[in-house]
């Protein structure tokens, strides 16, 4: 009550006034009048064609979000004086019986969210006004089509008269298609006017029958229940749905734009259409859109009737095709941006209804971007802010044909929908098990997809031979979408809808029976599975840097010129280069991965898993015999046996990446996970080694933990198998003096022990570590610096930062673990209920996807503090999966990071978030505690 009383103690204005050449708003003023008021307001200032109006500001929406549905007498005596201003302007009056004021009721957020709120056209007629308005037009058949159009949009959006449940249709929509088969026509605009008066009475009639409460004939009625609509619709579950997909805050509110009606469906001469200043798709500069002639807004959105393509407006209607020209010109020029355009065209007379920054392809939002630097419309560093690093994805990854889509989805042959875990697009045969990948890829030519119910390290090869990875649980960070990302696959997570019979080789989706060696398609882009083949194409970008091959593990050709698409890429990826601040390193495990991270930029390895290196067939075989042994010899003797396999994929890493840093993270997992859990595979296994297989059953029993992953992995595994640090460190050492005689180049290798959480653990594994370096140095005569530090990936870790920094020469922080003993949260079982937390609103974010700021940001913070307190030099970055997404990175440059280490397919996206970063921050790490608390909402509400 307080605050209400002290607003209206300064007299808010609520309602801002547009038109005649003037207005009280500018484009200024998005956040109070929303994109599409603000926008109206400044095309009114421009002197351009702009029907009078007024908007009703978020702050009003809130409020009456907040009281219940109330609207203040301020408001109420606002909007009336508005009203009364666009009828002077206009010459008429709202519901006049001889020559009415019709009105639309549009949404408006501060951003755009196309489709998502809701809009009322035609409003204020009723069954007096409709003569009126047929009378003064001299056409009858105009005045009862604006005035069925009104009740079925008024009814659906303000009265909620639907689709029920077996309805596939609205009940107006189905009385409509009933009507032109009964007077045999088949467009809207062959009915008559006697044919929509009589369905007007029909919508009428389904109104009455669904809501037992006649159709609204006054239209001051009408305005204040569309209002409301529109204020509500903020709500409603497509706008919550897209606001948590863009990450648009819910307290925002949206405006509400009451226009006066300009009118598309007077006939030939009229006519309604959308444009935009460049093609949204490719960012080709040509002007780009569709109309259509006799119809309303809705009919061009609604692809109720096929639109015409916008270059056929010259022959059709010269003069307003000519002023069209001229006033998109001058749109683009004066926001220095690809306009999205909305008009209507009536009796010849164009006029704007709606302006705003284009929505458009990653593709088009590069070559948009570096096309207005070259035309000088824009800086470079604006070009650099204008595109969303998550858009280059699209340039990077196959795509699949847009025709093909369509005949796909119009056969059916959609599955079923998860989670878009790796983008890109992929087709090929299905399999149900790594062995079978393998195999197949090995075999047979065609492309295989890998589905399993769930992945785990052991399925490493599997995956490596297939091209797309479907799943049916686990979450954007699960053990297949991450490494799915690093390997450049397409990964479909998390499809709950699909069951998967491992005995019967087959799933279960959509009520089809899917079995193994059948086609299937997955979209990572959108998480959409398709039965049969769906061809793709590879990205130009991918084209140029690997030399048209589709898989980037091949050698890149530095010869293809670079043009098009391609010459945008590599020109913006320079400027992001010449920005930022923070390195970007690559997590990889393998040579073709650091060479595939390389082409696309990587400055290091931020992250190379040891553990990944042990699933080749030879390489399992004395991992397992390592495990099984009953002494320590035993255990040596097998370890003697890993080693020249082990120094052997040092050897390949260090040759790609040179004298770039690389950091090698000392085994992790627990060692179960190298064995199997079923039966009969364990049967398989003693088999083959030899072994009793009740010995090896006892030993998979005895190393099985309750929770694992906060077990007997990491350094605790090092301390109590002290060999095992020993020997990786060799085969490091021994891989780092070879590669250093063979070319004359020293690597650059950064020993890094995970799961640290006191600093007695560090030390031993370091006293490991150095001694076992400095033995290699000395026995082969050559000395390699090195850095030997810790993944900060505890709580603890980070509150007891300044003691490990005594020892440690650089901590990175593994934040997909820090996530999840911060939180209490294990990331493979988070997706049964994050969604829910999302929706309730106690989340605003899946906090394994994009870092909580809050919480474990906090937690950053200190140690990063605390540790450069004592050790002013210490090396910080990130190699968690939240070193590739965009917001965390923002976060990591204001903390100070001297690096970000993300997926070999993401590391553009990092080059140019961390540029983003620089430009919106200034010099990285600034004071990030002032900043935490003026993003204190963001992550987990408080």
């Amino acid at each position: 009550m307080a605050a209400r009383a002290a607003r209206a103690a300064r007299a808010r204005r609520d309602v801002y006034w547009f038109g005649d050449g003037v207005a009280d708003g500018s484009k200024e003023d998005k956040e109070l009048l929303g994109g599409k008021g603000a926008n109206l307001a400044e095309m009114s200032r421009m002197g351009l064609p702009v029907p009078p109006g007024f908007t009703i500001t978020t702050e009003v929406c809130t409020d009456f979000l907040a009281e219940k549905g109330v609207f203040s007498a301020s408001v109420r005596k606002q909007v009336a004086a508005a009203l009364v201003k666009v009828e002077r302007s206009i010459g008429k009056k709202f519901a006049d019986a001889d020559d009415p004021l019709l009105v639309s009721v549009r949404s408006g957020a501060r951003v755009s969210m196309p489709g998502m709120m809701d809009t009322v056209l035609n409003l204020g007629l009723n069954h007096k006004t409709v003569e009126g308005l047929a009378a003064k037009s001299g056409n009858r058949r105009f005045a009862w089509d604006a005035y069925r159009r009104f009740v079925q949009m008024y009814s659906d959006v303000v009265l909620g008269v639907g689709a029920v449940d077996g309805e596939l249709h609205d009940p107006f929509t189905m009385a409509l298609e009933a009507l032109k088969n009964r007077v045999g026509v088949e467009e809207d605009t062959e009915l008559s006017a006697a044919d929509l008066e009589r369905l007007v009475g029909e919508f009428k009639r389904i109104v009455f029958d669904r809501t037992g409460e006649p159709f609204p004939d006054d239209p001051q009625e009408q305005l204040w229940g569309a209002i409301e609509a529109v204020f509500r619709s903020w709500n409603n579950d497509r706008a919550i749905a897209y606001r948590q997909m863009e990450g648009i805050s819910s307290s925002w509110g949206t405006a509400v734009s009451v226009v006066a009606m300009v009118y598309g469906n007077l006939g030939k001469t009229s006519g309604t259409g959308v444009a935009f200043t460049r093609d949204p798709a490719t960012g080709e500069k040509r002007f780009y859109g569709e109309y259509l002639i006799d119809a309303q807004g809705e009919d061009v959105v609604a692809g109720i009737r096929t639109p015409l393509p916008i270059a056929s407006l010259e022959k059709t209607l010269p003069k307003a095709w000519r002023e069209l020209q001229r006033i998109q010109k001058l749109l683009e020029k004066h926001y220095r941006d690809m306009q999205d355009l909305e008009f209507t065209i009536q009796e010849g007379r164009l006029y704007m209804l709606q302006c705003r920054s284009g929505k458009r392809t990653g593709f088009a939002a590069v070559q948009i971007a570096t096309d207005m630097v070259r035309e000088k419309l824009i800086t470079r560093d604006e070009a650099l802010l204008r595109v969303d690093p998550e858009g280059l994805n699209q340039l990077l990854r196959p795509v699949f044909d847009p025709k093909e889509l369509d005949v796909a989805r119009a056969k059916g042959r959609l599955l079923t929908k998860g989670l878009n875990a790796g983008p890109g697009a992929a087709t090929g045969r299905i399999v149900f098990s790594p062995e079978a990948a393998e195999r197949r890829a090995a075999e047979h030519p065609e492309p295989v997809i890998l589905a399993r119910i769930e992945t785990s390290p052991e399925d490493i090869k599997g995956m490596q031979a297939s091209v797309g990875i479907l799943t049916a649980r686990g979450g954007m960070t699960s053990h297949a979408a991450l490494v799915a990302r690093q390997m450049g696959l397409v990964c479909v997570a998390g499809a709950g809808e699909i069951e998967i019979d491992y005995a019967r080789r087959c799933m279960t989706a959509g009520g089809r029976v899917i079995e193994e060696g059948e086609w299937v398609s997955l979209d990572g882009n959108t998480g959409e599975v398709y039965q049969g083949l769906v061809n793709t194409q590879p990205s130009a970008v991918i084209e140029h840097l690997f030399a048209a091959e589709t898989k980037p593990a091949r050698k890149a050709t530095k010869h293809a010129p670079a043009t098009g698409i391609v010459k945008a890429f590599l020109t913006l990826m320079k400027w992001a280069d010449e920005v930022r601040e923070l390195g970007v390193r690559t997590n990889a495990d393998q040579p073709d991965q650091c060479e595939t991270a390389i082409a696309f930029g990587a400055e290091g390895i931020g992250l190379t898993r040891t553990e990944h290196m042990f699933f080749g067939d030879e390489k399992i075989e004395a991992v397992r015999e390592m495990i099984l042994a009953e002494d320590q010899e035993a255990r040596e003797e097998a370890l003697a046996r890993i080693l020249p396999l082990q120094r052997e994929d040092f050897e390949g890493i260090f040759m790609e990446m040179g004298q770039r840093p690389v950091t090698i993270r000392t085994l992790d997992p627990p060692l179960h996970e190298f064995l199997p859990m079923e039966e009969e595979a364990q049967r398989e296994l003693a088999k083959a080694m030899g072994v009793p297989f009740k010995r090896l059953h006892a030993k998979v029993e005895y190393l099985s933990e309750l929770n694992p992953m906060l077990g007997h992995r990491g350094c605790r595994l090092g301390i109590a198998h002290p060999e095992i640090t020993r020997c990786q460190v060799r085969a490091l050492f021994e891989a780092a003096c070879r590669v250093a005689k063979r070319t004359g180049r020293k690597p650059r290798p950064e020993v890094m022990i995970p799961l640290v959480g006191t600093v007695r653990e560090l030390e031993l594994q370091a006293m490991v570590v150095r001694e076992e370096a400095a033995a290699v140095c000395k026995r082969l005569e050559i000395d390699i610096p090195y850095l030997l530090g810790t993944m900060i990936e505890l709580p603890r870790a980070c509150l007891v930062a300044d003691k490990i920094a005594a020892v440690a020469d650089f901590f990175s922080f593994g934040t997909n673990d820090l996530t999840q003993t911060t939180y209490g949260i294990s990331r493979d079982d988070a997706g049964k209920f994050i969604p829910a937390y999302m929706e309730n609103e106690i989340f605003d974010h899946d906090p394994f996807a994009q870092l909580d700021q809050v919480g474990v940001g906090r937690l950053m913070h200190i140690a990063c503090h605390e540790g450069r307190q004592v050790k002013p030099d210490l090396k910080l970055g990130i190699c968690g999966e939240h070193g590739g997404d965009p917001s965390s990175i923002d976060f990591c440059h204001r903390l100070g990071l001297e690096y970000v280490s993300c997926s070999p397919y993401r590391v553009p996206i990092a080059r140019l978030a961390a540029a983003q970063a620089a430009l919106r921050h200034g010099p990285k790490g600034g004071d990030v505690e002032d900043r935490r608390r003026s993003t204190a909402t963001r992550g987990l509400r408080h």
